[in-house]
């Protein structure tokens, strides 16, 4: 049943963050403005909220879930450097006399 999860991409590259952020603002900037003449028309406060709050719910939908548009820019990691020196190295506290407390 986990397996199914782990199989769920969750990553966004930071060209998909950007363009989900654009995308959230764009939704939330155009449902208020919407919102707003229509409330202003019919005099009607409440019908300002249920139009913004739709438009939040609809930019959240679009840019909360990983969709592919989001992840076109994948980054290239470095490859993993092999260790040269495989002894254990000490930390200089460790080298460190301890002193005696009296």
């Amino acid at each position: 049943m986990l397996s199914v999860f782990k199989s769920i991409p969750s990553h966004m590259d930071y060209k998909g963050q950007k363009l989900a952020e654009q995308i959230f603002q764009g939704v939330i900037l155009i449902s208020a403005v919407i919102g707003f003449v229509y409330g202003l028309v019919i005099e009607q406060f409440g019908w300002t909220v249920y139009i913004v709050l739709a438009g939040f719910v609809v930019s959240c939908v679009l840019t909360l879930p990983p969709w592919p548009m989001y992840r076109k820019n994948p980054l290239s990691w470095q490859p993993i450097i092999p260790e040269i020196n495989p002894e254990p190295t000490q930390k200089p506290q460790e080298t460190l006399k301890k002193k005696k407390h009296k």
